[in-house]
């Protein structure tokens, strides 16, 4: 009698799972020439935006009798601190009054645009459109063109140049664009949370304190960064109603690298040293500004 052995069926391996036009899950995607390209014009794009910053920072460190513009692309061959100091130097009290204008302003403006949003989004008053219209209207005239009569303007009214001109100026003419960013942040604030605090007995400035105010914090960190580079930036207004004994940095800074005979290493420093603030400003703040953007993108 034969005795047969049946040797029990192996299933076949499960095919790895591929996604569509792709490579199997959990696989590296080919690099392709297209792929090649943009990196290639990423690196370029990058290099290209590196280069000042590479200058900026090796004459920053150079004597003076190196910087030339034939060795501006060669390492210091003495590094020094000399043009830090001078820079420090000229800029430190500069500096402080400009955080002294930048913070107030980027403050209130953000502050009163957030209640001139809240009033044109859910206050329907006659003509709401118009008022909004004609405030956005001061996003798109000339600062050179009203520079005159602003100056004629401060002093018929008797406020002195210097820090609590510029406070008052960058102030009112930050409140367009704060306006607007507020206004579409809350039109997508659900109407139901406006009729609950109604209904509670709650009045327009009950209602913007106590409910609409703590759900701000995205449009506020919006306003704040664009107010405070912007004014910290500024120049044009600086120059009309400051001067470099009570002005901000950026006159200081024009100051520092004007003359004939112009020190390099001290004007590349003090770049650097005026563009810190809003540099951190950015990286502490910067993920949050586009999705502060974004917040009122899509309305509820």
């Amino acid at each position: 009698m034969t005795t047969t052995t049946t040797t029990p069926a192996v299933p076949a391996p499960i095919p790895a799972a591929r996604r569509p036009g792709g490579p199997p899950k959990g696989g590296k995607r080919p690099m392709t020439l297209a792929s090649v390209v943009r990196y290639v014009l990423l690196l370029l794009f990058l290099s290209i935006i590196l280069i000042p910053a590479y200058v900026l920072i090796v004459t920053s460190f150079k004597p003076a009798t190196e910087t030339s513009s034939s060795q501006a692309w060669a390492l210091p061959q003495n590094w020094t601190l000399d043009g830090w100091r001078t820079a420090w130097e000229a800029l430190r009290a500069p500096l402080m009054r400009t955080f002294s204008l930048a913070i107030p302003v980027s403050v209130m403006s953000s502050m009163l645009g957030s209640m001139n949003g809240f009033v044109l989004s859910r206050w329907r008053f006659p003509y709401a459109n118009v008022v909004f219209a004609l405030l956005l209207f001061g996003m798109f005239i000339p600062y050179q063109a009203v520079m005159i009569p602003l100056v004629q303007m401060m002093r018929d009214i008797g406020v002195a140049n210097g820090i609590p001109a510029l406070i008052i100026v960058h102030t009112i003419f930050g409140l367009p664009i704060c306006t607007l960013i507020f206004r579409n942040y809350y039109e997508s604030i659900p109407n139901d949370l406006i009729e609950a605090a109604r209904i509670d007995g709650a009045g327009m400035l009950a209602t913007y304190f106590r409910v609409i105010l703590p759900l701000s914090a995205p449009g506020f960190v919006v306003t704040v960064i664009w107010q405070f580079t912007s004014v910290w930036n500024d120049f044009l207004f600086a120059i009309f109603l400051s001067n470099t004994r009570n002005g901000p940095v950026t006159i200081a800074l024009n100051a520092l690298a004007g003359g004939q005979l112009s020190n390099y290493a001290a004007s590349m420093a003090g770049a650097m040293i005026a563009s810190v603030p809003t540099l951190v400003v950015y990286i502490v703040l910067g993920r949050y500004f586009v999705s502060g953007l974004m917040a009122g993108s899509v309305k509820a």
